[in-house]
């Protein structure tokens, strides 16, 4: 097992891989950027090394200066958690060269599945439902207009390197279509340095379910449930639960066989999502996988009593998973609310600031992952992010119940938040009654 890993990462991540390793006796050194100096995060880690100034790509995205502070704090493995570098093949490559370990899939791993063009076609070969669309990316508008027309209006243009909504248009016809190609193109340069797009079917009302799985160095591959995480503003995830209201126990195998022969067919190692789009037919395809620890694995941990960073940790270190499929028992349901600072009045704009007063939740059922503090300053820089509030009950009634109450209780101010949004969701009698699709967000903002 490791004695001392750097995360590469900031915030509630940061924060909550390094309680897993403090329960492991595993020592952390913690990197951060000028703003985040006063972050918990850095005073929570054994070792903290500034990186460099604020903006992203001159600190969490600075390869080099994180794998100098690797280098000077002798470090045997780096976690990335998600987002800035956890999906970087080159960085993953990197840490391989220089004898440190990537906790995480293999660079293989990652440039296969993070194509989705190439993701996509790996899984059709392999006999899993996958959205009709272009078979690469689209490079002209006949070539579009042409697609479109044989798979039928809407579409949806997705950037081929693309995540978290970037890069993505939904056009009704050959007018809209090449405009948004236009739009679409420009995003995905300027969040992935790569312009490709390609056009998929755009498939109406429907679920937005994932799997989560588990696969160690010796060919044993399980999964740990399914997530739904329908609730979405522009393709951003806002609320996540498992298990999924809108899933049987007959559709939850299929669905779950399939992801782990997606998994298989990828020759996947570590922590993994695959998301699916469920139509209201029951039929679902393919759409991508995560080669990283989601924003919402906390769910999943609380239904299964399992911790996924150690497992992550442990499948880094060599280590079998100790568990068989057969062993994997979902108990109740779980609901996580990802609280932003951002006002829901104001068309979700981002809310900087300093917290003067704070009170977070508890109880039973109550779960709060989150790096903020009374009098912490909420950084311009970076994701929106600032808590994670996760209930647990016997029965996704009683989570409800738990998850309304400890929203009325979290308070954060004079920061706008999305507090009030949650709760207006938790009431909605569609959400009570789990009748929702992936446009439920932009009908409750309609009203």
């Amino acid at each position: 097992m490791f004695s001392k890993i750097l995360i590469a990462n900031r915030g509630e991540i940061a924060l909550r891989i390094i309680r897993a390793c403090k329960e492991m006796d595993i020592r952390t050194v913690a990197v951060y950027s000028e703003a985040d100096e006063d972050s918990l995060h850095v005073q929570f880690a054994d070792e903290a090394v500034c990186i460099g100034p604020a903006p992203g790509p001159a600190s969490y995205l600075n390869i080099a200066a994180i794998m100098s502070a690797a280098e000077i704090t002798d470090v045997e493995a780096i976690h990335p958690g998600y987002g800035f570098l956890a999906e970087n093949a080159h960085f993953a490559e990197i840490c391989e060269s220089c004898h440190i370990t990537f906790i995480g899939p293999t660079p293989e791993n990652i440039r296969l599945l993070g194509d989705k063009m190439t993701a996509k076609d790996t899984m059709r070969k392999a006999g899993i439902p996958v959205i009709p669309g272009s078979r690469e990316v689209v490079t002209n508008k006949d070539e579009a207009i042409k697609i479109a027309k044989k798979i039928k209006y809407p579409v949806i243009i997705k950037a081929a390197s693309g995540g978290g909504g970037r890069g993505m248009r939904i056009a009704h016809n050959d007018v809209r279509l090449v405009s948004s190609i236009i739009t679409a193109q420009a995003e995905a340069e300027v969040n992935f340095g790569n312009s490709s797009v390609y056009l998929e079917k755009y498939i109406e009302k429907p679920r937005h379910i994932e799997v989560q799985i588990l696969a160690d160095k010796y060919n044993r591959i399980i999964h740990l449930g399914e997530r739904d995480c329908t609730i979405q503003r522009r393709h951003q995830k806002l609320i996540e639960e498992t298990p999924s209201p809108a899933i049987d126990n007959k559709l939850r195998r299929k669905i779950t066989d399939t992801a782990i022969r997606a998994a298989k067919t990828a020759n996947y190692v570590n922590a993994g999502t695959i998301e699916f789009l469920l139509n209201n037919d029951g039929s679902f395809y393919f759409m991508e996988m995560n080669t990283r620890i989601q924003v919402e694995h906390s769910v999943t941990e609380m239904v299964t009593g399992i911790d996924l960073i150690k497992e992550q940790i442990k499948i880094a270190a060599g280590k079998r998973i100790k568990y068989s499929q057969d062993e994997i028992k979902m108990q109740g349901t779980s609901i996580e609310c990802r609280i932003n600072a951002e006002d829901p009045e104001n068309e979700f704009r981002p809310c900087p600031g300093k917290i003067e007063h704070l009170h977070i939740p508890s109880g039973r059922g109550v779960r709060v992952d989150s790096h903020i503090y009374s009098g912490y300053v909420i950084p311009a820089y970076y994701d929106s992010l600032i808590a994670k509030l996760i209930v647990h009950g016997k029965d996704r009634q009683e989570a409800i119940k738990i998850m309304q109450r400890a929203l009325g209780e979290f308070i954060i101010e004079p920061i706008k938040t999305t507090i009030p949004f949650h709760k207006s969701v938790l009431n909605n009698q569609q959400f009570i009654r789990g009748n929702y699709y992936t446009d439920f967000v932009e009908t409750i903002l309609d009203k």
